[in-house]
């Protein structure tokens, strides 16, 4: 692949030599390597990429949060929770989730209440559910698009904090080096690119006099062009999430707020409940997505992707009933398309 690994330092030495911004960890010193898994090409060039660096995939697992909860079905591709499943199981990983119980549609329902409590694995494998109990507060409007993650909440209130939730209450992460693996990468936005890509995680609490956690947090592919992360998926001959097959060039939310003209044309034409639901929920809230244009005169003023049937019968459904290795590898339609997410 020709991609470099990064310097190997300690992160003791990262601090004293000023190199953090840039170093690697030495990945034999973790007890246990978590990627956060969202199932889309950067998360996925990530596993692949510590699978080639030869992890022990006994220390290594993947983490997934469901933003739609297991109740709602409102934001995501119905299929994402069983195209994960089927990547951790062809190598071999084992795979967890997490999730705000109701997911982002409670969350954006809410009124005069607090948000939802926070469902998360345990080393016993059944899921513990936290919290719930805070201040009251409205939200009744969609996360908004923005930089903020105040106005933004989707990502805060159904992903960072979800995750924060389970790396600060789970007792594994007591005991030992745990290594957080996440994939944005600096190319995606001006925002991203100032990411340091090894340093301390934000529930990192190694210097804690009651309670220690050593957590720390990587972003291998951080300095990765889109061309090498589809270099090293197709290395690999592994089939990429549907989105990028239908025409997606990201893999978040099928109903993202981000997403552009010719997506919400499609979500209309290939999922057009979901997209009548959306509709609909800004009728009643009177305030839209994107404040300026609606959903609806978005996707009128889009284009539809060309989408093969067989991949929409796929995308909607709630089983990844395809080869995880493909043989030929084709670049799907998605790559290298119009960019809609965060700045």
């Amino acid at each position: 692949m020709g991609i470099e690994s990064g310097l190997h330092l300690g992160f003791q030495e990262q601090i004293s030599t000023g190199l953090t911004a840039s170093a690697s960890p030495i990945l034999d010193e973790y007890d246990r390597v978590i990627v956060a898994f969202s199932g889309g090409k950067d998360s996925l060039a990530c596993l692949l990429h510590l699978i080639d660096q030869g992890v022990d995939r006994s220390k290594l697992s993947l983490h997934h949060n469901l933003v739609d909860g297991r109740e709602s079905t409102l934001m995501d591709w119905p299929v994402t929770e069983a195209y994960c499943e089927a990547i951790a199981k062809a190598f071999g990983i084992p795979i967890n989730y997490s999730y705000r119980v109701g997911g982002i549609e409670r969350e954006m329902l809410r009124q005069d209440s607090a948000t939802a409590p926070v469902s998360i694995p345990t080393s016993t494998g059944v899921n513990r559910v936290l919290g719930g109990n805070g201040p009251l507060g409205t939200r009744r409007k969609f996360p908004q698009v923005s930089a903020s993650l105040q106005s933004r909440w989707c990502s805060s209130a159904g992903k960072i904090d979800v995750f924060d939730r389970y790396l600060n209450n789970e007792e594994m992460f007591l005991d030992g080096k745990t290594l957080v693996v996440t994939g944005e990468r600096a190319q995606e936005s001006r925002s991203r690119a100032n990411y340091k890509q090894f340093e301390p995680h934000r529930t990192d609490n190694r210097n804690g006099t009651k309670v220690k956690r050593h957590v720390d947090h990587w972003r291998p592919v951080h300095a990765w062009t889109e061309h090498q992360v589809w270099d090293i998926i197709k290395a690999h001959r592994v089939n990429p999430h549907v989105s990028y097959l239908l025409g997606w060039s990201r893999a978040s939310c099928r109903a993202c707020i981000f997403s552009g003209r010719n997506q919400w044309a499609t979500l209309r034409e290939i999922a057009p409940q979901q997209f009548n639901t959306i509709a609909a929920y800004e009728r009643e809230f009177k305030v839209t997505i994107h404040r300026k244009m609606s959903v609806v005169a978005q996707a009128d003023a889009g284009t539809p992707f060309e989408c093969d049937p067989f991949w929409v019968e796929v995308a909607n459904s709630h089983e990844f009933n395809a080869p995880v290795f493909v043989d030929p590898w084709i670049l799907p339609p998605g790559a290298f398309g119009e960019s809609c997410g965060p700045t």
